[in-house]
This record gives structure tokens, sequence and C-alpha cells, in this order.
């Protein structure tokens, strides 16, 4: 299957193209790795330039919003990982109703609706590169409702006087996962969460922006759409047998396999031992280390705060290892930023393998300096009343080469 063709065809000639569809084999690892997880891309990465590269402007008041790098990166990776179990969620929706309007279920036919139908607002979402052009982004994906209604004679089996009804359901149902789904992921991300970039090493296949390049691992992306159909059968099972807790897992285990399946995050008592005595010639007045995880994504913090009067400076050390698969399927390169504005600077640059991203006030009043390591852990220095050299010097008095050298256990497996 041509990439760019299939996406024309789907989006110009709908009626034509869905009997192609249908007639072609295929499975969730095939129609993820070679289609979904590919498009999905476009509105992640396009959000991300928009709303953390270029800003956006408010009307008549002069006012430019911009989200911070290291949040926008953390969105770019939520909104990812939502659009994909969006599309798979969708698919069991589709399939559950068949029966209701007279159709035929057929799991790999309802992926395949959900996947290709979902072409119009992944596509769209490169309106998000201008964020005051987003909203063409969202009429572009309501194509979808048309898309959905074509393909749902062919691939569900539904009589045509059917489809309307089917569709409107299909899209009520849409609407309620998403804000679910949203949720749910919500309650798992850390606040503010704080995600890393994954392996320095070339990928398969590159997306290029404005903003960098993109790249993506298609061998990475092959193994977490075969952990995801797997799971996705367990937690069939486990509902036809009326296993609660099994499905549950199951769920917990598909979620995992989607966030990339990083392997479990360093403990945070292994961190904690890391954070100095002084930072910033300023004396440590706490510390502490954490970490949790919930429905496969896990994580682990070690924080120390020091201070000294009107001064003080907090070191984190942060390792989202659940995340670490999808960011090195997904791995930031050649994104850089330097930007000065009402005494205010802001710059991303690569250091080696790793990213620096700094922002502070030249007045002193805040600065932030963070380090994405190679292997995907996040270093952060954040301080009030002292210049940014302190907050660069803090951070290297860390042992960065020996975090960097830290391996994370595999994923405990079911």
């Amino acid at each position: 299957m041509n990439l760019v063709q299939r996406v024309q065809d789907i989006l110009l000639k709908p009626k034509a193209t869905w009997p192609v569809i249908d007639a072609e084999p295929a499975d969730a690892a095939s129609l993820y790795k070679n289609y979904v997880m590919i498009l999905a891309l476009i509105p992640a990465v396009a959000g991300f330039i928009g709303l953390s590269i270029i800003g956006m402007g408010i009307g008549a008041f002069g006012v430019s919003f911009r989200v911070p790098i290291v949040s926008g990166l953390a969105n770019m990776v939520v909104g990812y990982v939502l659009s994909l179990v969006m599309v798979f969620v969708l698919s069991l929706i589709v399939d559950a109703l068949a029966p209701t309007f007279e159709g035929t279920k057929s799991q790999i036919g309802a992926l395949k609706l959900t996947a290709y139908a979902g072409t119009a607002g992944f596509v769209g979402g490169i309106f998000s590169l201008l964020p005051a052009l987003s909203i063409l982004g969202l009429l572009a994906a309501l194509y979808s409702i048309y898309l959905i209604y074509t393909g749902l004679p062919v691939l569900m089996k539904c009589p045509p006087d059917k489809a309307i009804a089917y569709t409107a359901v299909v899209v009520v149902c849409a609407v309620v996962g998403g804000f679910i789904i949203a949720l749910v992921l919500s309650l798992l991300t850390p606040s503010p969460m704080r995600l890393g970039m994954g392996s320095p090493d070339v990928p398969a296949v590159s997306i290029k922006t404005p903003g960098g390049e993109i790249g993506i691992d298609t061998a990475k992306m092959e193994e977490m759409a075969r952990k995801m159909e797997a799971a996705g059968k367990q937690m069939e099972k486990a509902q036809a047998s009326g296993d609660g807790a099994a499905a549950g897992k199951a769920a917990a285990d598909m979620l995992g396999a989607l966030a990339g399946g990083g392997g479990t995050p360093i403990p945070a008592q292994t961190l904690k031992p890391l954070l100095p005595d002084t930072a910033g010639g300023l004396p440590r007045a706490s510390i502490e280390a954490e970490s949790g995880s919930a429905m496969g994504l896990g994580s682990s913090q070690a924080r120390a705060t020091y201070r000294n009067g009107d001064q003080s400076i907090e070191l984190s050390i942060i390792d989202a290892g659940g995340m670490g698969g999808l960011m090195s399927a997904a791995a930031w390169a050649n994104i850089t930023l330097d930007r000065e504005a009402d005494g205010k600077v802001e710059k991303v640059y690569k250091q080696g393998a790793r990213t620096v991203h700094e922002e502070y006030a030249k007045d002193k009043t805040h600065g932030e300096y963070t380090l994405i390591l190679a292997n995907g852990v996040l270093v952060e220095g954040r301080g009030d009343g002292v210049d940014i050299s302190a907050l660069r010097e803090a951070v290297s008095r860390l042992d960065l080469g020996k975090l960097e050298a830290m391996q994370r256990a595999p994923a405990a497996k079911s």
C-alpha cells in the first residue's frame, strides 16, 4: 500500500476506495505500523510546533502565548497516545454495534473503518502549525463523519438505509469516549508532566517539519502494535467470561503497549542519592523521592530544595520509564530556539546527544534549566532570585554520566 496514494484516495473518492480496503488482507499490527501511527504524528507534531515554537497571538491585545517547550513535548506525547487509543476503542464500539444496525461483526473490518475514517482528522491536524488556523483542522475532522457513513455499509455490511443511524451513534460514542479517555490520561499524567527523549539512534522513517524532524522507528511501532493486539484479544476474552479484574489488567497492558513499553522507571530511591548537599552555593533545605504507576504507565522522581533567604533552587530528576518506548519511536532531533523579548530569554539547543532548554528572566526573578538525557531521563533546575549560571552549575553538580548510563528494568510480563 502506498501511504500517500491511500490518503488521497480515501479523502477524494471514498466510495470507490472502501471496497478496495475491505478486500485487502490486514491485521491490527500492519494497520497501526503502516498507517495510523504515521498519520497520528501529524496533529501531535504540528500542535507542538504551533503552540511551543511559533506561539499564538491574542487578537488586538498584542499578547503572544506559547506553551513551554517541556510541557509542549509532554502534551505532544499524550495527544499522540490518546489518538492511538481512540482508534482502537472506537473500533470495539463499531464492532459491538454492528448487529444492532443489521450489520455483521468484524473486528478487523471495524478497525479498518476507524483507522481510515480518521484520515481527515489526522491530515487536518497540519493546520495546528498556525494556532489561528486550528479551527480549519476541526472542520477537516468533520469530514470523517462522511467517511464513516460511506464505509459502514461496505466494511460492517449494514443496509445502506441503516448507515445514517449507525453513523450517528458511532459519532456520539466517539465524542463521549474521547472525553473519558482524556480524563483517564489526565489522571495518569504528573502535573506538570515531565517526559524525556528517547534513543539517539537514527529511526527508520522520518517526517520533516518547519521546526525539525520527527523520526519513526517502525520496528518499535510494529512491536507496540503486536502487544496492543494481544492485549485487546485478552480483554475480549475477559469480557466474554465476565472476569472484570482480567479485563482491567488487559486494558492496562494495552495502555502500556501504546505508551511504548519503555520498561520500569529507575527507582526513585536510586535517583535520590544523586542530589547534592548544596546547589548554586545554597544549602539543601529538603529532599524527597516518589514513584507511582497506573494502568501500565509508571514514573519516578527525586527532588531537593535549596534555600538561603530570598534565593532558592529546586533540583529534580524525573524518569517516566513507561513512556520511554514511545519517546524512542518518536524522537526529536535538530530542534533549536533562541528568543529574547521583554527581559526574558528562552533557548533550546543540542549538547551532544542531550537536549537543553533554558528559560529565564534577566532580572533573576525566575529561571529554568532542563536537560533531557539520551536515555530519556529528565533533569531540571528551577530557581528564584538566582542567575541562570547558578542553575547550570547546580545541574552540573549531578553525576550526569552515571545517571545517563542507568538502565531500566524490562516491564513485567503478564
